[in-house]
């Protein structure tokens, strides 16, 4: 388990005893993993049409930040050529 990638990229390691800072990476990687937000979604019932409603906004995110991330691809690649030459 402990060579599992997961587990080693999810790993905080305490240095010189600084627990602050170890608790305040352990919290980001957590944040990144969305483990808050479930553990608040599963604290109480969820009713339905908010569970639908949230389901269609998280897909609307994913769908806009694909396509953001598939326009500033296209903008910084590099060898590209001038389309407004002269200008």
């Amino acid at each position: 388990m402990a060579n599992h990638a997961r587990f080693v990229g999810r790993t905080v390691m305490v240095q010189s005893g600084n627990v602050e800072a170890a608790y305040g990476a352990l919290s980001r990687l957590l944040a990144q993993d969305a483990v808050p937000e479930a553990v608040r979604r599963s604290r109480y019932r969820e009713p339905p049409c908010r569970a639908r409603r949230r389901r269609a906004f998280e897909a609307c995110r994913r769908l806009y930040t694909a396509e953001m991330a598939r326009r500033i691809a296209f903008l910084a690649r590099s060898g590209r050529r001038d389309p407004w030459l002269g200008c």
